[in-house]
């Protein structure tokens, strides 16, 4: 059979056939299969009817139509059934072919990957796509991992079908080897997760607080949306507020039932962070409320038995509305700051030289996380490459401060109020932690000293000199290492 496709694409699942037709649309040849042939057939006679698509019915029949180095990317679901298409695929392959992973793996499964194929002259390449479906099909961003080798055969593909910003900047990129592509894919769902819980608590203040309706917070949010606050989720949050439920004329957010899903890539995040020792309190806090949501049974007997202040609004309407505008804005640096402050432990944990200036630049468009302000964190990392916080950046730095007062008064009504806001309050307490020269966690070390010789470092000793109390005897500080 002819080689005629410059790339073949397992998985017709909504993500996989918007993604080949996105490739086929501009100018590829894509080659196309499925794990049942039925699909491919479906597909074939209906949306890839009459274009550049080349119908596979087996891994064997892909392998004879590729151009070589041949090209085979999965859009399937992120565990076994990877390695299950990747041991298919095996008896195929030939030094320098490549393996493209599209799905949501988990970066650790990918460096497995990596260094199992790598072993048999595979390349394997980790690539997180983020849009959805419509992004598959118009532009995702996309964020490539893998052998530099295997990048430069798949960017001329990955470049043309990626999204386009405004100045016609490709949210594309190599971001590392193995599992930098999947990793930075995985922290940009982590920062969605803190992006969506703290868009919901600005929208519980508004309900709650000022009894606005859905309708009329979704027009504050459409305003809101073109400033400062000017992004996707923003976008789309008033396009949901202003909906209506067909079936009843009711706002349709008010017939959802408040019980968060997930499909784990958040926790992942959370996980992360807290094996690599960085605070990401509000990403992880996101996660957090997703569990207790899903409590909804427990919640609804709770709410019987455990009595709270009622709401109570005080100050002006609009100034209190303009300060949960304020809020959101600045609890939402921060959890980017802690995004990108995880992605630098990332960095130096595993041997990626991240550029977290293109990062941010990747993330201006086609993703779910697309914002104006991305820009602004572009900037501050050109600016300054190695910069450890993005709070100490001077726009950003400038920004909160001037409306931390805003935000600790809209945290200090949500609390007297009973309103649950884990994330506003989260994000505010790692500010305020982050600024703290000083920490009551000294206590912390000599209760841990106390009961387990876990020792301490003293205040007037170089930092790295380590000590031992005997709580129980004289009470003689002992340096580690002497009698």
């Amino acid at each position: 059979m002819e080689q005629q496709a410059h790339i073949g694409l397992i998985g017709l699942a909504v993500m996989g056939e918007n993604l080949a037709l996105n490739m086929e649309r501009n100018g590829f040849t894509v080659a196309v299969g499925n794990r049942t042939a039925e699909k491919v057939d479906r597909f074939m006679a209906s949306r890839g009817r009459g274009r550049r698509f080349v119908a596979c019915r087996s891994v064997a029949e892909m392998a004879t139509v590729l151009r070589r180095p041949r090209k085979f990317m999965l859009m399937i679901r992120a565990g076994n059934a990877v390695d299950e298409c990747i041991e298919q695929l095996l008896p195929f392959l030939e030094p320098g072919d490549m393996i493209v992973d599209g799905g949501n793996s988990h970066f650790t499964d990918t460096i497995r990957r990596t260094r199992f194929l790598e072993e048999r002259g595979v390349f394997f390449s980790g690539v997180g796509i983020s849009g959805g479906e419509e992004g598959a099909l118009n532009g995702p961003a996309i964020m490539a991992g893998g052998a530099p080798e295997a990048w430069a055969q798949l960017e001329p593909i990955f470049q043309v079908i990626a999204a386009r910003t405004a100045d016609g900047a490709r949210c594309c990129g190599w971001m590392g080897r193995d599992g930098a592509g999947h990793y930075v894919k995985m922290v940009h769902n982590g920062i969605e997760y803190g992006d969506m819980q703290l868009i919901c608590e600005a929208y519980g203040l508004l309900k709650t607080l000022l009894g606005l309706s859905a309708p009329e917070i979704g027009e504050r949010f459409r305003v809101w949306n073109t400033g400062e606050l000017d992004s996707y989720l923003m976008e789309i949050t008033a396009d949901i507020l202003s909906r209506l439920d067909p079936e009843t004329g009711a706002p349709m957010v008010d017939v959802i039932l408040d019980a968060a899903g997930q499909k784990g890539t958040g926790k992942w995040t959370g996980m992360s962070a807290l094996e690599l020792n960085v605070p990401a309190a509000t990403l992880i806090d996101a996660v957090l409320m997703r569990f207790l949501s899903a409590e909804k049974e427990e919640r609804l007997a709770a709410a019987q038995r455990l009595n709270g202040p009622a709401p109570v609004c005080t100050g002006d309407r609009e100034t209190v509305i303009e300060d949960i505008r304020r809020s959101l804005y600045a609890a939402k640096i921060c959890s980017y700051a802690q995004g990108f402050r995880l992605l630098r432990a990332a960095g130096t944990a595993y041997g990626w030289d991240l550029k977290f200036g293109e990062i941010a630049g990747v993330w201006r468009g086609g993703c779910i996380i697309r914002a104006r302000f991305l820009d602004d964190i572009r900037r501050a990392f050109e600016r300054e490459p190695g910069l450890e916080n993005l709070l100490l950046d001077e726009f950003f730095r400038k920004t909160i401060l001037r409306y931390q007062e805003s935000w600790r008064r809209v945290t200090a009504q949500a609390l007297l109020s009973g309103i649950a806001v884990p994330g506003m309050t989260g994000a505010l307490s790692w500010l305020d932690g982050c600024r703290s020269a000083w920490l009551p966690v000294n206590l912390l070390q000599a209760q841990r000293d106390y009961f387990g010789a876990h020792t301490y470092e003293r205040t007037d000793r170089p930092r790295g000199e380590f000590f031992h109390t005997d709580w129980n005897g004289d009470g003689a500080a002992v340096p580690i290492g002497q009698d």
